[in-house]
């Protein structure tokens, strides 16, 4: 290599340096404040979380969700929120399960999955619901009886604290029975949701899918709680 090509080579490895001294810092502190705009803070999660959105005709009421606790992370905590939210059971079992399902302002305490989906949800004359959920709460549900019985639990208990109308559950998953949430406990069973429920009159919720039929013939007095060790 000629001296002339040397000394360019080293010109423009100065100009590299020098450039990047100065576009590095400042592309570090646009990077900072990208993640600060992401990253909103708990109280601006809790915020966006609670608040209503304009179109929502339906009040402002106190609603009570179940996630896990922050203190024993094999039990529930009551978390108590304010929510729009329809004076009907249907619309309005679908607004707390949806809630339900975005999760808490902490991550950690989530009981099901982020990637599941609440497809549809009935109610039978009889108080029975059936809730019908996205293929992914089985397959993203950490295997174990514990953290299956935890997420079926905040599902029974968020709808007994907020849709009294609703005596027993049953969970689908894409529309059909399967025989355990992700490997333990078994969904074949109805779960007891409230037995001091009042009676919803006729069916809420348009006709119950094909799909389903079977599941409506159950026995409403299926055990609560009933455990399937695999």
């Amino acid at each position: 290599m000629s001296v002339r090509w040397r000394t360019w080579v080293l010109v423009g490895l100065g100009a590299a340096t020098v450039i990047a001294a100065i576009y590095f810092p400042y592309l570090r502190k646009r990077v900072k404040t990208a993640a600060k705009i992401e990253q909103p803070s708990e109280e601006q999660a809790r915020r966006e979380l609670t608040t209503p959105t304009a179109a929502s005709a339906d009040p402002l009421v106190k609603a009570r969700m179940f996630w896990a606790s922050p203190e024993d992370e094999t039990a529930l905590a009551a978390v108590n929120l304010d929510l729009a939210l329809s004076p009907e059971p249907v619309p309005r079992a679908k607004q707390v399960l949806n809630t339900l399902l975005a999760g808490p302002v902490d991550s950690d305490l989530r009981t099901l999955p982020a990637d599941a989906a609440l497809l549809a949800f009935y109610l039978l004359p009889d108080g029975t619901a059936i809730a019908d959920f996205s293929e992914a709460l089985a397959t993203s549900t950490p295997s174990g009886i514990q953290s299956e019985q935890l997420a079926v639990d905040s599902i029974a208990r968020t709808l007994e604290a907020n849709v009294p109308q609703v005596r027993r559950l049953k969970i689908l998953i894409h529309g059909q029975e399967v025989e355990t949430l992700a490997g333990h406990l078994d969904l074949t069973q109805m779960f007891v949701v409230n037995t001091k429920a009042t009676q919803p009159g006729p069916l809420v919720g348009g006709a119950l899918p094909k799909a389903t039929s079977a599941s409506a013939g159950l026995a409403a007095g299926s055990a609560a709680g009933k455990k399937a060790q695999r």
